[in-house]
This record gives structure tokens, C-alpha cells and sequence, in this order.
């Protein structure tokens, strides 16, 4: 088995907001729907993950279920959320990892590592 896309929730209407952090400040790929699913919500594609943005009418961030995105340099994305003032944990060592915690921009907790 292999993950094929992680979805996200946000406020109806804040598709532009996802995109501005999701692509702005992620770098993630936006990338076109299927005509069957055009009407709501955006993704994005990013080394071989999609992940799609869905709006909920009682959104509630999720803090406590996330994705663990694997990148190949934790450093470089934490520059990257410096750049744009999004705060970040670093969270220690995971087993043969590097990771931090950081939240989008609806208050959805992310979670990036790097393996060592």
C-alpha cells in the first residue's frame, strides 16, 4: 500500500487562502480537479503526494490528527515558514528522523520530517 493524497479541511470560501499557503508558502504544485470534483475545495501535488483541500460549512481545525509529510531538507522548509512568519516546534528526534510541528493557515497542526 502507498498514501496517495491527505486532505485537509477549511472554512467554505477559502480556497485563495489555501492556495497562498499551501503553494505560497509550502511550495507544494497547485493542480487541476477532476471535472467531477471542480466545484469545491483545491490540491496541490508535491513529490509524488497530493494533498486536497476540502471545505466543511463546521470547520474545526484539526490539532491533533496530521499528516508527517517526509522532505529531503527539514532546514530549507523551516527557512521557508521563517520567511512567511509561520512558527514551527522543533520536536526532537524521531526515531532516525528530524521533525517539527506547525499549523496551516486555518489551524490545521502539520507535521515534517527529515530521515538521518
Amino acid at each position: 500500500m502507498r498514501l496517495h493524497h491527505a486532505t485537509f479541511t477549511m472554512p467554505v470560501g477559502a480556497e485563495e487562502e489555501a492556495r497562498a499557503f499551501y503553494a505560497g508558502v509550502l511550495g507544494l504544485t497547485p493542480v487541476p480537479k477532476p471535472a467531477t470534483m471542480r466545484q469545491v475545495g483545491c490540491w496541490f501535488r508535491t513529490d509524488g503526494l497530493e494533498v486536497h483541500g476540502l471545505p466543511e460549512d463546521d470547520f474545526r481545525p484539526n490539532r491533533v490528527s496530521h499528516p508527517a509529510i517526509l522532505v529531503d531538507d527539514l532546514d530549507a522548509l523551516a527557512a521557508r515558514l521563517d520567511a512567511h512568519g509561520v512558527a514551527y516546534v522543533m520536536n526532537g528526534d524521531y526515531p532516525g528522523h528530524r521533525r517539527f510541528h506547525t499549523h496551516d493557515c486555518f489551524g490545521n497542526q502539520l507535521e515534517f520530517l527529515q530521515e538521518i
